[in-house]
């Protein structure tokens, strides 16, 4: 499919921290809380420190190639896997949970990139393998995030009762009975059979939603040589487990986040401070913090289980799997079990990584490159065609619905509805008035500028209804402004944090993720506004 891109800055849009805005730009006082550039030179410094640790890459090979038994397997994936046995293969990471059904969009951009930063950086570093992996955080435990999607704008909830680890949790007939009811909306469009087709024959009551997320994701990307790991995997938790032991008997993480965030905060809200001990236990459906005991040993929260110091240790040494990192020690954990140099993350990741170099360093893990993901604004024709008519230029849409509203009415109207100069006039009344009470009686100044202040006041409010009366007359344009606000920023976010990727497939196929694909950046860190042609 055609489209038109044109590219701003992330600050433009008004919708991303501070924090990341400046990460973006460089900004000198966030530099000592990461360690590469966002530039080829960093892309270099970060392979030469990853080269100092030692990646176990037979133990990766072995569980990719297990795990990727279960389902057909491309040329391209086949190739990476065994490229990672490679010392010059590195790894370009994202990572997300198992929202059903892919859940918002930005889910399919960040792995787009990582797949174009991949490939060039094949072209630009020749003499190095760059594969592009998923790692997929499916121990996480929000269902209220990862449950439900947005299709035309309204909400479909999966109600189900399961609890802990969403990856764990199977498909049921209330999943089943939410994707046929969503169904009908797409079966109308060019490519919605396909979709649906797709959705059902992943999506199978009984399996789980990690096993179904992992054959959804390679179904969509295995042709673009995607690697997706699934970490919640016992061999690859034993290989972990020096760090596990540090933090359960040390606490070690909190303390080094703690320092950070203290010197963070003068500038920055903090993203995630974590917790005193940053481990979950993990067994069937349940997901609970480990806690350490004041005198001794360890409880899990909300399960009555408790363990020594001795049973603990024993618990981690014959039932790795068990033990869950949190927020603050789960990019650890993957940066210890991938040969990788580059993270690719969203705005709020990107936030709370930044957070995490002194973990990195206490856990002696290589702290990767970090680059923002790329971010789209999807134009349709109709919209394009609306946007043109009311002669609004991209950046301006960012903007509130009711800024934009005034924008065009003050612009259009044939009418005066600015009284600045009357404000003027006004103050310049006032001065003179106080100048000669002034004479008089110095205590009648405080008194005039009273009287000016309560004047300015009602000559601003007038105006406001001026405005309001004349908005009466553009309620045609008031209504298109609505419908591109709709379809652009629905529920007032942006359209990458809303929508899913189903309405897009049923309308126009693969084409869809191989125009994403085209459009994407691989060093450049800018908001991408894609219009159809």
């Amino acid at each position: 499919m055609d489209t038109a891109a044109q590219f701003i800055s992330y600050g433009q849009t008004g919708y991303f921290s501070k924090m990341v805005t400046d990460y973006v730009a460089a900004k000198k006082k966030l530099q000592p809380f990461y360690n590469h550039p966002v530039s080829i030179e960093g892309i270099k410094t970060s392979i030469t420190e990853r080269k100092k640790f030692s990646t176990d890459r037979k133990l990766l090979v072995d569980v990719l190639q297990k795990q990727y038994t279960s389902v057909e397997t491309s040329i391209e994936v086949a190739k990476n896997i065994d490229l990672l046995q490679q010392e010059n293969t590195f790894t370009i990471c994202t990572a997300h949970q198992p929202n059903i059904f892919t859940g918002p969009l930005y889910f399919i951009y960040k792995i787009l990139h990582v797949v174009k930063l991949a490939e060039q950086l094949k072209n630009e570093l020749p003499e190095n393998n760059f594969v592009p992996v998923y790692y997929m955080g499916s121990e996480d435990a929000d269902l209220e995030e990862l449950g439900h999607i947005y299709i035309e704008g309204e909400k479909y909830q999966w109600a189900t009762n399961q609890t802990g680890a969403v990856g764990r949790m199977k498909v049921d007939a209330a999943l089943i009975k939410m994707l046929d009811t969503v169904s009908g909306q797409l079966l109308v469009n060019p490519f919605g059979a396909e979709i649906v087709s797709l959705m059902k024959e992943c999506y199978k009551v009984g399996v789980t939603i990690e096993e179904t997320t992992f054959k959804l994701v390679n179904k969509l990307f295995q042709e673009y040589g995607l690697i997706i790991l699934l970490p919640d995997n016992a061999n690859l938790k034993a290989a972990f487990i020096p760090v596990i032991q540090k933090e359960l008997t040390d606490e070690f993480s909190h303390k080094a986040v703690k320092e950070t965030i203290s010197t963070l905060t003068s500038d920055y809200k903090v993203q995630a401070s974590g917790r005193e001990l940053n481990m979950f236990y993990l067994i069937d459906d349940k997901r609970e913090r480990i806690e350490m005991i004041v005198g001794g040993g360890w409880s899990v929260v909300n399960t009555g289980l408790k363990f020594t110091e001795q049973e603990m240790l024993a618990e981690l040494k014959q039932y790795p799997e068990r033990f869950s990192p949190n927020v603050i020690l789960r990019p650890v954990f993957q940066e210890f079990i991938l040969p990788n140099i580059v993270f690719i993350g969203g705005g709020g990741e990107i936030a709370y990584w930044l957070q995490l170099k002194k973990v990195f360093e206490a856990s002696v893990v290589p702290y990767p490159l970090m680059i923002v993901r790329n971010s789209f604004l999807f134009v349709i024709k109709e919209i394009q065609v609306l946007i043109e008519k009311l002669q609004f230029n991209y950046t301006e849409l960012f903007q509130s619905e009711t800024d934009l509203i005034n924008q065009l009415v003050k612009r259009d109207s044939m009418q005066q509805l600015s009284l600045d100069k009357e404000e003027l006039e006004l103050t310049a009344f006032y001065e003179q008035v106080k100048a000669l009470v002034e004479k008089i009686d110095t205590t009648l100044v405080a008194h005039t500028s009273a009287l000016q202040t309560q004047a300015l006041k009602k000559i601003s409010a007038l105006e406001k209804k001026m405005l309001r009366a004349e908005k009466k007359k553009f309620a045609a344009q008031q209504r298109q402004v609505q419908k591109i606000k709709a379809q652009l920023f629905p529920n007032n976010n942006l359209q990458e944090r809303t929508d899913n990727l189903m309405p897009y497939y049923a309308k126009w196929g693969k084409d869809f993720i191989r125009m994403i694909y085209d459009n994407s950046k691989g060093l450049d860190q800018q908001f991408g506004i894609l219009v159809e042609a």
